[in-house]
């Protein structure tokens, strides 16, 4: 996500544009210092610790570490990161745990340019599933999250927690934390994953803990949330 993934300015679509008098060349990448301590832990062992470790950012990808030589074991996998002489890259899934400074870190590098903002908003939502109405209020939190499109949450004394049943789905965000999954079950049937909550979340996302956000594939939901839209050229920039 954020800076080269999804919507962001270096991803493969990207929701703004750069001024295209001052084009930046396919297939840049950004490589900046990582100022927290890394270490890679392998059944018990460091095996990575290092406090030179840099970022590495390409498009349609997550950000990656890579390590001056002398901080990685040779007995990873380890690859030369043409990016940056003298440092070296470990591919995710050969370390058993990942630490910025004594925290574990999931998935991948946590993304700088990767920010949640959640404030309270006046916009509608309503969900239908099947033939009842699950949520219908304008009482909610808005999460606007970097380049991906907002989501509505909202308190569960606003939905009919009666129809939702806790699944047995489970999934993990860096930035929020880990998710719950809800079914709905109307006129005996049963739909699975409607909706989700971060029961206990990160601290930037402490606003939605145990509120409820639902899926449009899985339900009838109308939110009244912007859209993506195009950014207008500057006068002189249309192609002749």
């Amino acid at each position: 996500m954020s800076l080269t993934n999804g919507r962001g300015p270096l991803g493969p679509n990207p929701a703004g544009r750069f001024d295209p008098r001052t084009p930046l060349p396919a297939g840049a990448v950004y490589v900046e210092p990582h100022l927290r301590r890394v270490r890679g832990v392998v059944q018990g062992r460091t095996l990575i610790d290092s406090e030179r470790a840099v970022l590495v950012h390409r498009s349609g990808r997550p950000p990656a570490y890579a390590f001056p030589e002398g901080d990685a074991s040779r007995e990873l996998p380890l690859a030369e990161e043409p990016a940056v002489p003298g440092y070296v890259r470990v591919p995710w899934e050969a370390v058993t745990a990942w630490y910025e400074e004594e925290e574990q870190v999931h998935g991948s590098p946590r993304n700088p340019y990767h920010r949640i903002d959640c404030v309270r908003a006046c916009r509608r939502l309503r969900v239908e599933v099947g033939s009842a109405v699950l949520v219908d209020t304008t009482d909610v939190i808005a999460l606007y999250e970097t380049s991906l499109a907002p989501r509505l949450y909202v308190k569960r004394d606003a939905v009919r927690m009666d129809l939702l049943v806790p699944g047995a789905t489970l999934t993990y965000c860096a930035y929020k934390g880990t998710a719950r999954y809800w079914s709905a079950r109307v006129d005996d049937t049963l739909v699975p994953d409607v909706a989700w909550s971060y029961e206990d979340p990160l601290p930037e996302s402490a606003t939605i803990a145990g509120l409820l956000s639902f899926y449009a594939e899985r339900t009838t939901l109308f939110q009244d949330v912007p859209t993506w839209f195009e950014v207008p050229s500057a006068r002189g920039d249309a192609a002749p």
